[in-house]
């Protein structure tokens, strides 16, 4: 009588790992599917700011966000500037590739972007960015 209690006992755990087994990986074969299949998202503006958790802020046009590999192209960045005299500040808006390495995009680490924002077709930004020689 006690064996049959046992073998009862043994078959019905066994039952419950087979079935948290199959919970599992039915989980994680939906967590892959969801991660593999995101789609890049879609912006109406033609530039967008990009904010990274270091704290820097880039202005271009950003493709693949939404998946592992985004890519900001035309690539621009704000520097203040300070007149020795006045002592006033202005902000410049400086394009990117003039650097001895000469980047015409940025290939970012999805984990690092904080935010992205459309920039405005009538915003400061998009104004200077019109300004630039291309």
């Amino acid at each position: 009588m006690m064996m049959i209690r046992n073998q009862r006992g043994s078959a019905a755990v066994q039952i419950v790992w087979v079935v948290a087994g199959i919970a599992v990986i039915a989980a994680a074969l939906l967590f892959m599917k969801h991660t593999l299949s995101r789609s890049p998202v879609a912006f109406t503006t033609p530039y967008q700011a990009v904010l990274l958790t270091n704290g820097s802020a880039y202005f271009g046009k950003l493709e693949g966000y939404g998946t592992s590999r985004p890519v900001l192209s035309e690539v621009y960045y704000i520097v203040t500037q300070t007149n020795p005299e006045t002592k006033q500040s202005s902000n410049v808006l400086v394009k990117r590739g003039k650097e001895l390495h000469e980047p015409d995009r940025m290939y970012l680490n999805p984990n690092q972007i904080l935010c992205v924002e459309p920039v405005g077709t009538s915003s400061k930004v998009a104004q200077l960015i019109a300004q630039q020689p291309h």
